[in-house]
């Protein structure tokens, strides 16, 4: 009857290590928008007054929630206790289509809901969004790629380089915020011009 008791506490103790066990971080890290559409202010789109802004490709170290520190050209570690609430590149998706939305006349368009409407496309690789301790900054570099209907793809790219104090988890996040504003300042200005 003991053996019979023993073996089921053991497997819960041994299963118990499968739930938890990680240390979840103080807080996690996000993106705000330095420019944001007013609420209950309706736009009617046109023909070429819509755009649809897609999340970027990214390479592996970016398809994490954590935020990568590039050591050098071939070395990434990732910020101790740095989190992001979603991967970097649906944060930057987030952050350019609110941006485009508030700084041009264009109808921004969210990817995920279906529509016949022809749209430009705004779309591309996000290829770093992390911290240099070499230079002491920030470093988001972001390549595009805008199609509209029945004209030729354009290409273009974006790099920000913010300084940071200390390499803590919140001055990191918001030296990365400051950079993310200005590439998407910047890539609202291309697409409405």
């Amino acid at each position: 009857m003991r053996l019979g008791l023993i073996a089921p506490l053991v497997a819960l103790a041994m299963l118990s290590g499968c739930f938890g066990g990680a240390r979840v971080p103080d807080a996690l890290l996000t993106l705000s928008a330095s420019a944001s559409r007013p609420a209950a202010q309706p736009r009617t789109a046109g023909a070429g007054q819509a755009i649809t802004v897609t999340t970027p490709g990214t390479p592996r170290a970016l398809a994490t929630n954590r935020l990568p520190v590039y050591v050098d050209d071939t070395t990434i570690q990732y910020l101790r206790g740095a989190q992001w609430v979603a991967p970097p590149a649906d944060l930057l998706r987030g952050l350019v289509s609110e941006t485009i939305a508030a700084r041009t006349n264009l109808a921004v368009l969210d990817p995920s809901l279906y529509t016949q409407a022809p749209t430009a496309v705004l779309s591309g690789q996000l290829l770093r969004f992390g911290f240099d301790p070499n230079g002491r900054e920030v470093v988001i570099d972001y390549d595009c790629a805008l199609a509209r209907p029945d004209q030729a793809v354009v290409t273009n790219r974006f790099s920000a380089r913010v300084p940071v104090a200390e390499a803590t988890p919140a001055a990191v996040a918001a030296a990365l915020n400051d950079a993310a504003n200005q590439v998407a300042g910047e890539v609202a200005a291309w697409v409405a011009g």
